[in-house]
């Protein structure tokens, strides 16, 4: 991720020394109220700075983010190809891919029954943008403007296209700028109003904030006003439980949903639970520098070929469990422009011999750093690392394992300095034009000192590819892409690893959602 995934390694880390103990084991789950509302439990690890959505950029703030407030567009339960209308009824990209417009929706109401304007939307977005919170990002050169009282447009100075497939983010959420500014919202870097946000809520979401700990426990209570279809459950609360403890209480019933399990702690789950396996749209990849200043070895495009040749990419799916898949391409399955399955990389031990022969390197050694503690959807890099250091050894590379704490490993890697990588990427947000970070000269290209100008070829269909308009032309692009990636880039894409999400069997309608995880608002009660 742009900027996600520069920090999202810390957070994570953060979250698992903040992990509360959980319940113990005499609690229960919420029964029904007496008007007959529901309880939801929800345990996760927390991953949580804010509930002001300008400012939100972490897992768990954009799934309570999507709870209370709503966007523009959204997707249709995980499908993340076809942005659908939310707050806006209709939109539409000009030819050309630099203005979007969007018809509001009529009736739409905040939590305090006031409706939803167009002046609304402009002040958020435009507040989004220019108080530079971490995902300003999002809307970077784009103007928005109120062309009536129903029409709002958003003007990008180039090709767009990924416009649409940005505005579900649940940072683009669009409050009550009224109640806002009178809590010290503004426009710009001098905006006071994340504390009274972080305890009410200005939004037109079907939940309202009821309690908000960024540590132990987020409660969510149904909005009393909210103009659509009322949610299941009157009441939400998101606890910050380890892993392991996240397993009890769901097995124990005292929680309904247990979000960050492994594939080996859902294994043998009773049959009184769901345990919903998918693929999660992080793509764990290794990277071999290209700046010669750092290697004299992993430059060398022979060498490269010999690791992408060498790795076992099936003894890599062994470990990550049930529900992984491999990694085609850096773009993940979900997404459009993910490269088919049969274009992932095979294991080839001759064919890696024959490389790395044709290399002029002799049994060369090479240092393979990556976070010692970091864990990606329950999955460790260290077993990881230790299967890649064998498979290479059958190929004639010895590889010197370099694990490091993430505060150390992060700023090799974001300064480029490591010789060989082992990392993972995640969506900033469900487009393919996010993933134009791996190419030269951007975030992750650098981060395997691949400068602008190295590989004119793959750049230039990247620049394609960034201003194609169209799914089928933007499909047919990106997979160029990645495929003129996979032949001469320093990346080797490896798997995308296991989502688990269990839940009690009373509980309906839940989506695995590469950006928000969980949309609770679509949970029910069987």
């Amino acid at each position: 991720m742009a900027t996600r995934s520069q920090t999202a390694a810390v957070l994570l880390a953060g979250a698992l020394a903040l992990a509360a103990c959980g319940s113990g084991g005499t609690s229960q789950a919420p029964a029904a109220s007496a008007g007959g509302g529901k309880t939801l439990v929800i345990d996760t690890s927390f991953d949580l700075k804010t509930a002001d959505p300008g400012r939100t950029y972490e897992p768990t703030g954009l799934f309570i983010g999507k709870a209370l407030y709503e966007t523009l567009l959204t997707f249709d339960g995980a499908d993340v190809t076809k942005p659908v209308p939310a707050l806006a009824e209709s939109y539409e990209l000009a030819e050309d891919g630099k203005t979007l417009t969007l018809k509001l929706k009529q009736g739409a109401t905040f939590a305090d029954g006031s409706p939803v304007t167009a002046d609304d939307v402009v002040f958020s977005l435009n507040r989004v943008r220019d108080m530079k919170g971490t995902p300003s990002f999002l809307l970077d050169g784009v103007e928005v403007a109120k062309k009536d009282d129903s029409t709002i447009t958003m003007t990008s100075k180039a090709a767009n296209p990924a416009l649409p497939y940005i505005l579900p983010n649940p940072a683009l959420g669009i409050i009550n700028s009224k109640v806002a500014k009178e809590h010290g919202a503004t426009a710009d870097a001098q905006d006071k109003a994340e504390q009274y946000l972080n305890s009410a809520s200005a939004g037109s979401g079907p939940y309202t904030i009821e309690s908000f700990n960024v540590s132990s426990q987020v409660t969510l209570k149904a909005n009393p006003k909210y103009y659509g279809t009322k949610p299941a459950y009157d009441k939400v609360v998101v606890r910050n439980v380890e892993a392991a403890t996240q397993k009890l209480n769901v097995q124990r019933g005292d929680s309904q949903v247990a979000l960050n399990l492994s594939g080996d702690q859902v294994t043998g789950m009773p049959a009184n639970l769901t345990v919903k396996k998918t693929a999660s749209a992080n793509v764990i990849f290794l990277l071999a520098n290209q700046d010669s200043a750092v290697s004299k070895t992993t430059p060398n495009a022979k060498f490269v070929e010999a690791v992408r040749k060498g790795v076992d990419y099936a003894g890599l799916l062994e470990l990550a469990g049930e529900g992984s898949t491999q990694a085609p391409g850096v773009i993940p399955s979900q997404l459009l422009g993910a490269l088919p399955p049969e274009q992932g990389a095979k294991r080839d031990v001759e064919g890696a011999k024959a490389a790395l022969a044709a290399s002029g390197l002799s049994n060369p050694t090479v240092k393979l750093e990556y976070p010692s503690e970091l864990t990606v959807n329950g999955l460790s890099f260290q077993p990881l690392a230790e299967r890649v250091q064998a498979n290479l050894k059958e190929v004639g590379i010895t590889v010197d394992l370099q694990p490091a704490p993430v505060t150390t490993a992060l700023d090799n890697y974001r300064n480029g300095k490591e010789e060989m990588g082992l990392w993972y990427w995640g969506p900033d947000y469900p487009d393919p034009s996010d993933y134009l970070a791996f190419l030269p000269g951007k975030t992750v290209g650098l981060r395997a000192g691949w400068k602008e100008g190295a590989a004119k070829d793959i750049e230039d269909a990247g620049a394609k590819a960034a201003v194609a308009i169209g799914d089928d032309a933007r499909k047919t692009a990106y997979a160029d892409v990645q495929t003129k990636l996979n032949a001469a880039g320093p990346f080797i894409p490896l798997i995308q690893p296991s989502q688990n999400i269990v839940t009690a069997a009373s509980v309906t309608g839940l989506e695995y959602h590469p950006v928000w995880t969980v949309d609770v608002a679509d949970l029910g009660v069987k």
